[in-house]
């Protein structure tokens, strides 16, 4: 079932009602439960389709924990430059990870900065659940993201916890709604101080995975901060979590966050992620044409 969440409206001839219906339209092309969210930052305008609907973030939540890291670095608690020591037995078998490939028995020290990149643009598995150590766990970055006035989010797992058991996945969720929420404080500068605000945007511009998804569609060189997230398949084949969320800069100067949630599905990665590509291309279209804009 598709359901609508429209919070704010938008006068232009192309505008929320056309969005909508092309949306929706393409969400039927595949079957899957689809969560939408999309703000036009510099006006606020708003539209989500399931917006309210709890979906496993996967990845996505290694933002919320890039956040939380660099609010102790704000705060004096922590430093990019600190070292941390890694050994092989910090590594989780069989995970996606660009450290343990380059450094295969560990033994090696890394800096906060360089684990924010390994984690962030890299989506490393052993990074994240480092970094989770490195501030007091999951829990100590649920507790941070809450202090910013989001509820509609959770979360409570490692990667290393969801790679013993999958379905803990499902305890770290949030909204679409709430992604576009999260994702706005942040473009206005109002959760990280500008160093660390600015360091973030890098890394997540510098994000290599999932460039199928917002970007796939986009014109060359469109800049997109991003974060990806995808689950395996369960013994069904359905697969629980594609997801890709960021902000993307428009030609016209403006910037619009999205948030894409694709679960509970059996459909192929690339139907997944052509869905994801052609919703971005069509709210890429719109705002460009300065829909949004205050009349």
């Amino acid at each position: 079932m598709v359901c609508f969440v429209l919070l704010t409206s938008i006068h232009v001839a192309y505008g929320q009602g056309q969005l909508k219906k092309d949306i929706v339209e393409a969400i039927h092309s595949i079957k899957a439960d689809v969560g939408v969210a999309i703000q036009q930052l510099e006006s606020g305008d708003t539209l989500s389709i399931n917006g309210l609907q709890q979906f496993p973030m996967q990845s996505v939540y290694k933002f919320h924990l890039a956040l939380a890291v660099l609010h102790a670095v704000d705060r004096g608690k922590l430093s990019l430059n600190n070292e941390i020591f890694i050994s092989k037995s910090d590594f989780i078998l069989n995970t996606w990870s660009p450290i343990a490939e380059k450094y295969p028995q560990g033994d090696v020290k890394l800096t906060i900065k360089q684990l924010l990149s390994y984690t962030v643009s890299q989506s490393d598995n052993n990074g994240c659940d480092i970094l989770f150590r490195t501030v007091g766990g999951p829990q100590k970055v649920h507790d941070y993201i809450k202090s910013l006035g989001l509820t509609e989010v959770a979360i409570a797992n490692t990667e290393a916890e969801m790679h013993q058991n999958p379905e803990l996945q499902f305890k770290n969720w949030t909204t679409p709604r709430a992604m576009v929420q999260l994702l706005s404080l942040f473009y206005q500068g109002k959760i990280l101080a500008p160093p660390t605000h600015k360091l973030l945007v890098e890394i997540m511009e510098q994000t290599i995975t999932g460039n199928k998804r917002i970007k796939g569609l986009l014109p060359q060189g469109t800049i997109v901060a991003h974060r990806t997230g995808m689950s395996g398949q369960n013994d069904d084949g359905v697969r629980a979590a594609l997801n890709d969320v960021g902000i993307i800069s428009l030609p016209n100067g403006k910037h619009v966050a999205i948030a894409l949630f694709i679960s509970n599905t059996k459909e192929s990665i690339p139907a997944s992620e052509a869905l994801m590509a052609r919703i971005s291309k069509l709210t890429f279209d719109c705002y460009s044409n300065n829909a949004g804009d205050k009349k």
